[in-house]
């Protein structure tokens, strides 16, 4: 009993850094005056001061928060 519980399969490696893609989200504008989900969205990016800049995986959910804020952000592929 104790061979087949060492006997596992071997984990799988995550991707590679390389096949990960990215985007460069600076932000341009100010939460200052938007309603209270549009700043609580650039946190979630980690984004609080203007022309601050962060590199984020290119996943569905970052491109529906980069969305939301489309105005206040500028992104680079």
């Amino acid at each position: 009993m104790t061979e087949a519980k060492a006997k596992k399969a071997p984990a799988q490696k995550p991707a590679a850094k390389a096949d990960v893609k990215t985007l460069t989200v600076t932000q341009l504008g100010s939460p200052i005056g938007r309603r209270a989900d549009q700043e609580a969205t650039l946190v979630g990016l980690g984004l609080n001061k203007r022309h601050r800049s962060r590199v984020l995986e290119d996943t569905p959910s970052v491109r529906g928060m980069i969305a939301k804020v489309a105005h206040l952000v500028e992104v680079k592929e």
